[in-house]
């Protein structure tokens, strides 16, 4: 198959990699000649295992190339698949602007198709509201006579994972009203089904857009139902980790997805949830467990800080508390396995630290470049985790990075003033770390508080 991706983003990129993989002809298209020429380079603006080598491997085969006009690809193209931003409006809604014009491109592009050409499969991948595929469609229409259809092809990629989620997928949502737009989109995703034996969705174009809001939304409420409940087991005496364990054996409910930690961030689930909850409002269905998310969210992420400021004594109306005390921060992206650094809670650690008069050094294996992009030299920036925690009254930990549970904590136990460690992930069980000789404050289990 030939497959246009138009937009070089987190989703455009992994799709055109992936579709290159699969054995199709790829052109990836973007309106930055900088990221282009990086690309024909081989070299990714995202940081995702596995995909420098994948870019890499399909340029030198010839079947993935990119360019910087739409119009390259369009005469031969089976499937055209809209993969730029949907950001976030002021209004919480998703701004369609350039969904809107990259139909318009491929509308005034389509003269360029033969008249007896098959329809052009339009492919929504962008994570777009209800309706957006009907919008597409009448985007295009209004500039060719050329055949062409618009199908809604969700994505459901996580972040760090997203080469497996799309290489091996556990379903497959398409969204279409015929089925030349059905076996076009099946030969794209054949060869990833047989591999996984994931299930295929074939749905009208509003009920696959709803469902990718709405699986979002589940997950969010997962994550932040769980961090609730890990508040109350410490108020009562209770153990987190017994009780996810419990739960996550019925078969109803499942173990994904039932670890605590800071509230959830990045690109997808803050975005998403505004933009669902402003179509619930506007079709006047208000949702009011996906609100009481979002808010529980917002408390969630001060979690660590809420920790520090009781360990510490901080009194309301001091001024700069903490002033004298370093503090080690382990994690700045929102999730392992990336440099999004999208709604993460350490952002909103630092600033919190900060304000409260603090000394930040911090380390990440992956998102340091991205938070000095962001907030410069407000912080100090550590090479190692272990130099991070020179000198440091207490460690915070905000991302699950793997190498940060297999961390020598003895030797980081003896570059620091006192052995502090405040653990938003549960990366340590509170029994080792008092062995330990540390004082330990995690999530929905009992304080270590030293002697």
């Amino acid at each position: 198959m030939q497959v246009l991706v138009i937009g070089s983003g987190y989703v455009g990129l992994v799709a055109a990699a992936c579709f290159a993989e699969a054995g199709h002809r790829v052109l990836g298209v973007d309106v930055d000649p900088r990221k282009i020429e990086a690309l024909r380079e081989g070299r990714s603006p995202i940081y995702e295992p596995g995909l420098d080598d994948l870019l890499t491997r399909h340029l030198a085969s010839g079947s993935l190339r990119f360019g910087t006009d739409l119009k390259e690809g369009i005469a031969l193209a089976d499937a055209a698949f809209i993969c730029v931003g949907t950001p976030q409006s002021e209004d919480g809604s998703a701004d369609m602007k350039y969904v809107l014009a990259v139909a318009g491109e491929l509308g005034e592009a389509m003269a360029l198709r033969a008249p007896d050409a098959p329809p052009l499969v339009v492919v929504d991948k962008s994570t777009v509201p209800v309706g957006t595929a009907a919008r597409v469609h009448a985007e295009i229409a209004a500039r060719t006579s050329r055949a062409f259809e618009v199908v809604s092809n969700p994505e459901f990629l996580r972040e760090g994972s997203a080469l497996e989620d799309f290489l091996e997928p556990d379903r497959v949502v398409v969204g279409c009203r015929s089925d030349h737009a059905e076996r076009v989109m099946k030969a794209l995703y054949q060869p990833f089904l047989d591999r996984s034996g994931g299930v295929w969705f074939r749905m009208d174009p509003p009920s696959a857009e709803l469902t990718k809001y709405a699986a979002n939304a589940m997950l969010a409420l997962r994550i932040s139902f769980i961090n609730e409940i890990a508040n109350l087991a410490e108020s009562v005496g209770a153990d987190i980790d017994h009780v996810k364990a419990a739960i996550g054996a019925d078969h109803r409910i499942g173990p994904a997805f039932l670890n605590p930690g800071p509230g959830f961030g990045g690109s997808c689930f803050p975005k998403d949830l505004q933009a669902l909850l402003k179509v619930g409002r506007e079709q006047g269905h208000p949702l009011m467990t996906l609100a009481t998310t979002v808010e529980a969210n917002r408390h969630q992420k001060q979690v660590l800080l809420r920790k520090v400021k009781e360990h510490f004594k901080v009194k309301p109306g001091v001024p700069a508390p903490l002033k004298g005390r370093r503090f080690a921060l382990w994690g700045l992206a929102f999730k392992a396995h990336t440099d999004d650094i999208r709604e993460s809670m350490a952002l909103e650690l630092i600033d919190g630290l900060l304000n409260l008069g603090a000394e930040v050094v911090a380390h990440d294996f992956a998102a340091m470049e991205a938070v000095k992009a962001r907030i410069g030299s407000r912080i100090r920036y550590a090479a190692t985790p272990l130099e991070a925690c020179e000198g440091a009254d207490a460690l915070l930990i905000a991302t699950e990075w793997p190498q940060y549970r297999q961390a020598d904590l003895a030797a980081v136990g003896k570059v620091m003033k006192a052995r502090k460690l405040f653990d938003g992930r549960n990366l340590f069980r509170p029994e080792a770390m008092e062995a330990g000789g540390w004082i330990y404050h995690s999530l929905g289990r009992r304080a270590v508080e030293g002697l």
